[in-house]
């Protein structure tokens, strides 16, 4: 085709019949006969074979990048379809999970550690485990560590069913649903301080968490979305049981992991029911207690925003430790217009 729409735009660029003249060359070589014919082109109108090759080189060149151009055109509405298709789910699965704690907000202790107990089983030396899952099988949440948490992942269990009853494309993760919850729980928990700075105000709260908050601060966070299900669960003896470590082996575990004492104390709420005695156990470590402290004063704040920055971005951080992202996932083939059946 490319060749075709060469020639005929340049029909000018062709020498007449009579601008040519035929050589032949013929050999022998062990009885076979070798003939080559050549063809010799005037230089009367200044046009060379050289000039010819290099019009066609230009044209199959412009002719690539055309289509090439159509094709980025093309994969990048692909690409916009896909994110809005992402952006809807999320939007829909934050809801379901939102009205869910908000009809169970004890379980909301529960769904924090439920989610640091699955990232935290990742292993940088053989790059396993991490959020991924693997603490819905049935041996992995009866371990000591994961004691009491099984109410929050039966309570996962039916948001679950309610979700993949709408989604478009294929049934949610539990690697994202458990990670979800703990953004979804974090933001109800952030919501429930500002309402209660503006004395049991719900609409003066939202506002206040609306306009001061750090809601913006959750864009990396949303963008990995798409982890991958574990099929067995990971090895054990990789999680602490958080209540009864002392803190020299909560530093331990979240240096493991490339974490340090300020995230330790930032992640205070994941460490167990009583967040209280969590810190006040984790002040008792000159390299903790300053960030505790700094931490204390920020929710004490209006805004609370070094707190909330904080958590945000380790929980980001934490939540896709060891996960090849499918940044395809939850995305589906948008249907086809029939143009000839539109009636205009």
């Amino acid at each position: 085709m490319v060749l075709l729409s060469f020639i005929s735009t340049v029909p000018s660029l062709l020498p007449s019949p009579s601008t040519y003249t035929t050589l032949s060359r013929c050999s022998r070589h062990s009885g076979v006969i070798n003939c080559k014919v050549e063809a010799n082109v005037n230089n009367a109108d200044g046009v060379s074979r050289r000039d010819i090759l290099h019009c066609f080189v230009s044209t199959i060149s412009m002719d690539l990048i055309a289509r090439s151009t159509s094709f980025v055109e093309v994969a990048n509405a692909a690409d916009l379809i896909q994110r809005r298709q992402r952006s809807e789910f999320q939007s829909a699965i934050k809801g379901t999970l939102a009205e869910s704690l908000k009809g169970n907000p004890d379980l909301i202790p529960s769904v924090l550690t439920l989610a640091l107990n699955d990232a935290i089983t990742y292993d940088k030396a053989t790059k396993s485990g991490g959020p991924n899952g693997s603490i819905r099988f049935s041996s992995e949440i009866s371990r000591p560590e994961n004691k009491g948490l099984a109410a929050a992942l039966n309570l996962l269990e039916e948001v679950k069913k309610e979700i993949d009853s709408y989604s478009k494309g294929g049934p949610i993760a539990y690697a994202d649903l458990i990670q979800c919850a703990a953004q979804s729980a974090i933001k109800s928990t952030f919501l429930a301080s500002a309402i209660r700075k503006c004395g049991g105000n719900q609409e003066k709260g939202a506002l206040l968490y609306s306009a001061y908050g750090s809601t913006g601060q959750w864009g990396l966070f949303d963008k990995q979305f798409g982890r991958s299900d574990a099929q067995e669960p990971d090895p054990e003896g990789r999680v602490p049981q958080w209540e009864k470590a002392s803190v020299k082996e909560m530093k331990d575990k979240f240096s493991a992991i490339g974490f340090g004492p300020r995230q330790l104390a930032v992640m205070s709420a994941f460490l167990g029911p009583d967040q209280a005695a969590t810190e006040e156990a984790l002040a008792s470590d000159p390299e903790v207690t300053k960030w505790v402290q700094k931490y204390q004063r920020s929710r004490e704040t209006v805004s609370q925003t070094d707190y909330e920055v904080d958590l945000i971005t380790t929980l980001t951080k934490l939540s896709s430790m060891g996960q090849q992202i499918n940044y395809e996932a939850y995305t589906y083939p948008v249907k086809k217009v029939d143009l000839g059946k539109l009636k205009l």
